[in-house]
């Protein structure tokens, strides 16, 4: 895990005072060491160590922190040659097969001469080009110079688990690993995206293809590869590598969970590659207790280190759940709590290690669970995320069911699943009904009906005339046509709306502590598998998620977790934090930065904040959502002027 950065000039007139400021801005996701690269016609410079008086004509420069996981000496520092000088990489990430991979290479004839996945992924590049890419298991980001043919091979991970950004204008173009960085390397002004921020303000959406928030600065979407040429550097169009190959399976739900458990089984058997202490958060879910129980599975003499957010409010508690698992794996448990008052206190620092807004407080909670993990000294951490995307984790994909079984002409188990959700926890007959016209009622029809139940996609408290003007107004409807509803809305989450976001927040606040953090879930192997399944061994006709994957970890994750009908996760009490605030979001609300965004109906968000205080209205994300957004533009400085 690492941090990269570079540019490519067609001029050769590269700003290289403007260096030390973006190394710096990456010091946190490299500690370790430090590596960079010059390329001009005739000239080609590399070094350990960033001078300030480094000048003269630079074509490319490549800039690379390293993080060391595998092959800790320094036969891993980059930028990283291969053996005829031709290409030059640097590289975010892991590829966890990379053992697999550089024995197939040997095969081909090929010699290596460190013990590092960097070399395995340089040569594999060597010898396939960009097909190479289809073959990693793994997150990477990473870029590759080619002398020979003056360009640049940009390649980012299957669902985006390790980001990369860049921006294109003049005669240059820019990447890193973070957008401070990005904004280091560049003079682009810090404009606002108008249809990346109404999402924000109305869903909690982030992170959505290739947009960020900032108009001026594009990600290069998951599971897409570019070449950009030092001739044209602002020629950049994206290529996209590999999607979700689905077919329909004939597996029993038995032989499903079996072939489950046996393709998870191997992920972990992977993830655990390192040569550094490795731990795992936990909440006491599903998720994170089958991470934790198949740890101790494969790798019994495992000194297993678990890091748990336990909250103050007893609906909001897992610690028993977190208890009932430690029980049974026996790890070094470490726990810890966090209150309003330590949000406020540790805010800036959040909000400069996320660089965009974020949803809702429960990433404090993680960010916390990171910082712990810090402090007793682990490097690697897995983590549960996809998971709920991949598996039918939320509620509303009962309401993604429940039309595919209509569509389906099956009404009875329709009407099963009608009843079943009764019973759930937060769940009931209505809202499937609600959530089920997301996926059922045409996009051009939803806006009169959400007009009709006082569910609009632009809020009150917003400046609807302002977003038409500045070309805002995007629905983000959740319409799918054909049978298959569930499945097409579990690629939608994965891909568009729901994983991508919580994917940079993992990232962003593991890295924040110098911690790579992986994600067994998220392979290719695993979601064909999964996707492939019928929809009701994803989410069941009596309403229970993740049903084929609970039946999988039997005999592994305690019964009483499999049971489990909740879903809490690192989960905060936002609200009661926040009206604990209240001094402090008036401040905020009030700020001069509050009353420069054109945007808001300021008076309206008074409003409603004081009818959540007094309980006359009821409390969401959308609170979070203003403070967030406000205190972010304060940080980063940006501009909302046309």
């Amino acid at each position: 895990m690492c941090g990269i950065a570079g540019v490519l000039s067609r001029t050769g007139q590269i700003d290289l005072n403007r260096v030390p400021a973006a190394l710096a801005h990456l010091q946190h996701r490299g500690p370790d060491d430090l590596g960079w690269l010059m390329f001009a016609t005739g000239m080609l410079r590399t070094g350990h160590e960033w001078n300030a008086d480094q000048n003269g004509n630079c074509e490319t420069l490549l800039l690379h922190r390293r993080l060391s996981i595998i092959d800790l000496t320094t036969a891993g520092w980059q930028p990283m040659c291969n053996k005829n000088s031709r290409y030059h990489l640097v590289y975010n990430g892991e590829i966890y097969n990379y053992l697999e991979l550089r024995r197939e290479l040997e095969r081909l004839g090929h010699q290596f001469h460190t013990r590092t996945d960097t070399e395995v992924l340089l040569v594999a590049y060597s010898q396939w080009g960009a097909d190479a890419v289809r073959r990693f298991v793994g997150m990477f980001a990473f870029a590759i110079f080619d002398r020979e043919r003056r360009t640049l091979f940009l390649a980012r991970d299957f669902f985006g688990i390790k980001p990369l950004y860049y921006s294109a204008s003049g005669e240059q173009f820019a990447f890193a690993s973070e957008i401070k960085a990005l904004l280091d390397l560049n003079s682009n002004r810090r404009r606002i995206n108008s249809a990346a921020l109404l999402l924000y303000l109305r869903h909690g959406v982030s992170d959505q293809g290739d947009v960020t928030l900032l108009s001026g600065i594009k990600q290069l979407p998951a599971a897409h590869y570019v070449e950009v040429s030092l001739d044209d550097p602002c020629l950049v169009e994206p290529v996209r590598y590999w999607k979700p190959h689905i077919h329909s399976s004939d597996a029993s739900f038995e032989e499903a969970a079996d072939g489950l458990r046996q393709l998870f089984i191997e992920s972990i058997q992977l993830h655990l590659r390192s040569d550094v202490p490795v731990g795992a958060a936990l909440s006491g879910g599903i998720d994170s207790s089958a991470i934790v129980a198949c740890m101790r599975e494969v790798a019994p003499q495992l000194d297993l280190h678990t890091f748990s957010y336990i909250a103050d409010d007893p609906g909001l508690n897992e610690e028993r759940w977190i208890d009932l698992v430690s029980d049974v794996v026996a790890p070094r448990m470490h726990k810890v709590h966090a209150t309003p008052h330590d949000l406020v206190t540790d805010l800036d620092e959040l909000l400069k290690a996320q660089e965009e807004p974020f949803g809702s407080t429960t990433i404090y909670a993680q960010h916390r669970v990171f910082r712990l993990a810090k402090e007793a000294g682990i490097k690697v951490m897995l983590d549960g995320q996809g998971a709920d995307e991949l598996l039918g984790g939320y509620r509303y994909y009962i309401g993604a069911q429940f039309v595919a079984l209509v569509r389906q002409r099956r009404f009875w188990d329709a009407l099963r699943l009608l009843r079943s959700a009764r019973k759930l926890p937060d769940s009931g007959i209505v809202p499937v009904l609600l959530s089920s016209a997301d996926y059922f009622v045409p996009k051009e029809w939803q806006r009169p009906l959400r007009a009709l139940i006082a569910k609009e996609f632009t809020p009150n408290w917003v400046n609807a005339a302002w977003f038409r003007e500045n070309g805002g107004e995007k629905a983000n409807a959740n319409y799918t046509p054909g049978p298959n509803v569930l499945r097409s809305a579990l690629l939608r989450t994965i891909t568009e709306t729901s994983l991508p976001h919580l994917l940079r927040y993992e990232d962003r606040n593991s890295m924040a502590f110098s911690i790579e953090s992986r994600v067994p879930f998220l392979t290719p192997q695993l979601a064909e598998f999964v996707l492939s399944l019928p929809e009701e061994f994803i989410v069941a006709l009596d309403g229970t998620s993740k049903a084929v994957f609970r039946r999988a970890m039997r005999g592994i994750v305690p019964q009483p977790i499999l049971d489990r009908k909740d879903k809490i996760g690192f989960a905060t009490p936002e609200r009661e934090w926040l009206c604990n605030l209240d001094a402090w979001v008036q401040d905020t609300l009030d700020s001069e930065t509050a009353a420069a965004m054109p945007f808001f109906d300021l008076r309206a968000i008074h409003r409603e904040w004081q009818a959540i205080l007094s309980g006359r209205q009821s409390f969401d994300n959308r609170v979070w959502r203003w403070l967030n957004l406000i205190r972010w533009s304060q940080e980063f400085a940006v501009d909302y002027e046309a």
